[in-house]
């Protein structure tokens, strides 16, 4: 009883959340870095946290491309490799 990483779809593309959540994780985490850096340095937290908004937009439009396999020729896939 094995688990399976991706999902097919009701159109037949596979999505490998797990694969996408690794792939964005680093981005993800930076970001929140940078945001506990400037409040740290004592800068306004209305402006530190506006860099939030990109830095979790971006994270979710890098899952969902990484998800779907944007990265990958067409009719290309794990499997056929």
């Amino acid at each position: 009883m094995g688990t399976e990483p991706s999902v097919g779809t009701d159109d037949g593309v596979e999505v490998d959340h797990r694969r996408a959540a690794r792939y964005v994780a680093p981005v993800f985490v930076v970001g929140l870095v940078n945001l506990v850096i400037l409040l740290g340095w004592g800068l306004n937290p209305l402006w530190a946290f506006a860099i939030l908004p990109p830095v979790l937009f971006l994270s979710g439009i890098g899952w969902v491309a990484f998800g779907h396999g944007f990265h990958e020729r067409p009719g290309e896939s794990d499997s056929n490799r």
